[in-house]
């Protein structure tokens, strides 16, 4: 795999789920997440560069949950070392200015988990 990371990448420490907003569906767990882009693991491949509407939640600095809704590019697909899952590049090109501050301080917040 080659690197095109251009931003640090905190890895989840748990399962967050994230939701396609057209369907209602899972479509998978979030692997690590940057300012710019997240890697999701998943049961089926996403179509080659295909857009997607995905939402997902974090703790805020209180520790309550808030909610991302975020206009997402696929990057690239490729299977993973379990069978039956796939690694899913995905970059934002659509984020609220406040979901942007959120994600933000998520961030730096673990920034003893970054990758």
């Amino acid at each position: 795999m080659v690197e095109h990371r251009r931003a640090p990448r905190r890895r989840a420490e748990e399962a967050i789920p994230v939701v396609n907003s057209i369907t209602g569906e899972v479509a998978g767990h979030i692997a690590n997440l940057s300012i710019d882009g997240m890697m999701l693991v998943c049961e089926q491949p996403a179509r080659e560069d295909a857009l997607y509407q995905f939402s997902f939640e974090l703790p805020d600095e209180n520790g309550q949950p808030y909610r991302y809704e975020i206009g997402m590019h696929e990057q690239w697909t490729e299977q993973a070392n379990v069978p039956g899952q796939h690694w899913v590049g995905l970059r934002f090109i659509d984020i609220a200015p406040d979901d942007m501050l959120q994600l933000q301080g998520w961030l730096e917040r673990g920034k003893h988990n970054w990758i």
